[in-house]
Order: structure tokens, then C-alpha cells, then sequence
């Protein structure tokens, strides 16, 4: 099979952000491919522990997508601070003569935005509303690289690597099957160690809450980086626990039209027409119509307004998360931006990590450095048939059916934005629901 049929036949999409089916992203040219090895959310180690393990893998896969794209150049932008994935990295670039290069820079958030490491590698600024692809660049993340390494060899996208973290007895890199749940991550992690606690999946950052009370019926997937322990009356957990009406009420009240949210955002920095102090004023009075709300969709929900900048406690980012929703709702349509020249306090303005770490009070998370590198299978995995940017795929298999490890369980088209699911363990499919295939081991 050709590459992209190998990463198609491998259900591999994007393991750092939302998904997005890897065989479509690389059915293209361009000149310069760009790997994303910042990890950039606080207290996630998960693609380190990729490149200090799998760096020869990672290095092949590397020079691989390079060729199929054609590109000249290939790049992994990187924290300077990982010295051991850098070391790790360049012992494999040494040993494979592969023509990649890595540019390392200083640890600040949101380094891992697909813009930031466009930046950070070539100077310029991806003009606003545009991919990456309008600069004839792609970019793919560190992790997806090891998927599309394994795909070349036949090995599905079946198993996840985690970081587990926060309030628990054993901080953890866990590899699981896809499908198993998060309160059996937790467990393998030696359980909580509090009693009162909520979770997030993903980031502090942008990572999603998720309540203890449904812990064991949400599942790791694709794109699952992170499951974070916190107190439930930590600030990570009550923001998110904010109702949009409450948040528009303050958005209305409370907004002082400061503009720390605009001056310390990075889009903006980078030339962007995007100044959240409007949006929050315009969401405040209500008016979907307003023009200055249409800017919420060049918003990468970094976070950085609400948990760094605002003075007043308010909710920028998930004000831009939910007018985008209602952009789309309304049927109103994105505009031809314009894109200003790149502020000339970007480098002044970048948010240094470990004072974000201060800021969100998860510095005494942050310290554990130490971790246990777990691997664990399960009895049952509850595997969702979406769990990426797309369409979702058909399932392809019965209740009552016995399948393998790696069987395709739900297919879809080559020529389909979406990706195929395979079963993540041995055993016997006992539900098919519209959302999902569970399968339990056969003992």
C-alpha cells in the first residue's frame, strides 16, 4: 500500500489537538513540513516520553511524510528546556542522515499553537483565517508521527498514551486501550487521593471537565492527552462549571474594557483582528449581529484572557467558544480578514510557563517530575465511533461477533474526512449503540 492508504488503513489522526484525519492532511504538497513537539499545556509529558522512547521511530516517520509531500525542509519546533528529547532526537536525526532540523525556543504557552510554531520556525505570522497549508506548510504533532511510523507497519491506531496527573496517589504515563474508561485510568494511576474531585481531560489550559460522577462512562480516545485530578473547589473546576448566562451577566457587569485580554493575546500579537475586550462587550449587550463577534472565530481558546489576563475573573475564552457556536447557528458567515503587521511586543508579551503555573495554582503538581511508566489492558473498552473532526464511520461488525486486537470494527472511505476505528483488545462485541462499540474480553 502507498503511505497515505497505510495511514488511512491505520485509523491515525492527529494525537495533539482535535483530531484531524491524518490521510487527508497529507494529500498534499508543500514545502515545509513542521512537527510540534512543544507541548505546550502545563503538567502534560506525554509527547516527551514519546521522544526520549520512540525517537528513531518518530525520525523515520519524519523523513517519511517529508518525501510523501514533497517538502524541502522538514522542522521540529521544540522547548529548549526538553533536553532529553532534544538529545534523544538529534542521536536519531545522527543515525538516520536524515535532512530534519530542530529549532528549539523558550518555554512560554501556548508555544504548541500550530501558528506559534509557524512563527517560532520561520519569523512570519499565518495570516488570519488561513491554515497552514496557505503557506504551504503542514503541520502535524510529535505523537501523530509515532501513529504514522506504526502505520507504515501495520499496527492500527489501538492503544493511547497519557499522562495521568494532579490529585493522584501515583503521577503516570499510562499506555491503555482505546475505549477504557477513565475511572479505570484513574485506578491503574493508584486512584485519587482526595475524595471531593472533578476531572479535566486534556490541559488545565484547554482541556474539558469532566465530573466525577461520570467518570466511569467517558472513555479514552484518539485524542485523550491528559486526565487531571483537581479539588472541586479548585479554580480550574469552578470556571468551567460556569453557566453561559451567569458568564454573559458578568460580561455585561464586570468587564471594565481593561484590554490585558487583547494585549496578551497571542492571535492578535500576531497580527490578528481579534480583540476580545470588543466580543466581551458586544456579548454582554446581547446582539448576535454585532460585526465585532464575527472575530471570535479566528479564537484558538488558549485561555490565556481568562486565566492569565483579566483582572476581573472573567470567561473571554469561553465567550469566544460559545459565540462561535452561535455564528454558526445563526448561519453568519466568516469574513475576509485583514492581518496587521506582527506587534512589536510579541516577544515582550509571550507567557513564560512557569508563571502560568503560578497563576492557575497547579505548581504543586507541576513539581512531580517522577513519573511511573504504566502499561495496562482491560476486560471491556467502550470505544466511540467519533472521536475526531469529521465523519463518523460506520460500524462495520455485530453484537455477538468475536473480534481481534486491530480488526476494523467501523470503516469509512478513503476519500472521507474521518477515520476508521479498530477494536483495541481480544474479545466479544456485546453493543452497538449510535455512539458506540463495546467490546468485553471472552474469559
Amino acid at each position: 500500500m502507498s503511505f497515505i492508504e497505510d495511514i488511512y488503513k491505520a485509523g491515525v489522526v492527529g494525537a495533539g489537538g482535535a483530531g484531524f484525519p491524518t490521510h487527508i492532511k497529507y494529500k498534499a504538497n508543500a514545502t515545509h513540513l513542521m512537527i510540534n513537539a512543544a507541548e505546550c499545556e502545563p503538567l502534560l509529558f506525554t509527547d516527551q516520553y514519546n521522544m526520549e522512547n520512540y525517537a528513531d521511530d518518530i525520525i523515520s516517520a519524519i523523513s517519511l511524510a517529508k518525501s510523501e509531500i514533497n517538502a524541502y525542509k522538514a522542522t521540529i519546533g521544540i522547548k529548549s528546556k526538553y533536553i532529553k528529547s532534544i538529545s534523544a532526537l538529534q542521536n536519531s536525526i545522527k543515525k538516520q542522515n536524515a535532512d530534519v532540523d530542530i529549532c528549539s525556543f523558550d518555554s512560554y504557552y501556548p508555544a504548541g499553537d500550530e501558528q506559534s510554531i509557524i512563527n517560532e520556525i520561520t519569523g512570519e505570522a499565518l495570516p488570519a483565517g488561513k491554515i497552514p497549508l496557505d503557506m504551504k506548510i503542514i503541520v502535524s504533532n510529535v505523537s501523530t508521527m509515532k501513529n504514522i511510523y506504526d502505520a507504515t507497519r501495520n499496527i492500527p491506531v489501538t492503544e493511547k498514551c497519557i499522562t495521568v496527573t494532579g490529585e493522584v496517589v501515583c503521577p503516570s504515563i499510562i499506555t491503555v486501550p482505546i475505549g477504557t474508561s477513565i475511572k479505570e485510568c484513574i485506578n491503574l494511576s493508584g486512584g485519587s487521593s482526595i475524595e471531593d474531585y472533578d476531572v479535566i481531560i486534556g490541559g488545565p489550559m484547554m482541556g474539558k471537565l469532566l465530573l466525577k460522577e461520570n467518570i466511569d462512562t467517558t472513555f479514552v480516545t484518539k485524542t485523550t492527552g491528559g486526565i487531571i485530578i483537581l479539588p472541586k473547589d479548585h479554580k480550574l473546576i469552578t470556571r468551567r462549571k460556569q453557566s453561559i448566562e451567569h458568564i454573559k451577566n458578568q460580561a455585561s457587569s464586570a468587564c471594565i474594557q481593561c484590554t490585558f485580554c487583547t494585549e496578551l493575546c497571542p492571535r492578535y500579537l500576531k497580527g490578528h483582528p481579534l480583540k476580545p475586550h470588543k466580543i466581551m462587550k458586544a456579548f454582554g449587550f446581547g446582539d448576535i449581529t454585532n460585526e465585532n463577534l464575527k472575530q471570535a472565530n479566528l479564537c484558538c481558546e488558549c485561555g490565556i484572557c481568562e486565566l492569565y489576563s483579566c483582572p476581573m475573573g472573567l470567561s473571554p475564552r469561553m465567550v469566544n467558544a460559545h459565540v462561535k457556536i452561535e455564528l454558526r447557528k445563526n448561519n453568519i458567515p466568516r469574513e475576509n480578514y485583514i492581518t496587521d503587521e506582527i506587534h512589536n511586543m510579541l516577544i515582550y508579551r509571550k507567557i513564560p510557563t512557569s508563571r502560568l503555573i503560578s497563576k492557575i495554582d497547579i505548581e504543586k503538581y507541576y513539581k512531580i517530575h517522577d513519573f511511573n511508566i504504566l502499561k495496562s489492558d482491560t476486560d471491556t473498552v467502550t470505544i466511540m465511533l467519533s472521536q475526531h473532526i469529521g465523519k463518523v464511520p460506520t460500524p462495520v461488525v455485530n453484537v455477538g461477533d468475536t473480534v481481534k486486537k486491530g480488526d476494523v470494527i467501523a470503516d469509512l472511505s478513503i476519500d472521507d474526512m474521518g477515520a476508521i476505528i479498530h477494536a483495541s483488545i481480544d474479545g466479544k462485541v456485546t453493543e452497538i449503540t449510535n455512539k458506540d462499540i463495546t467490546i468485553k474480553k471472552v474469559i
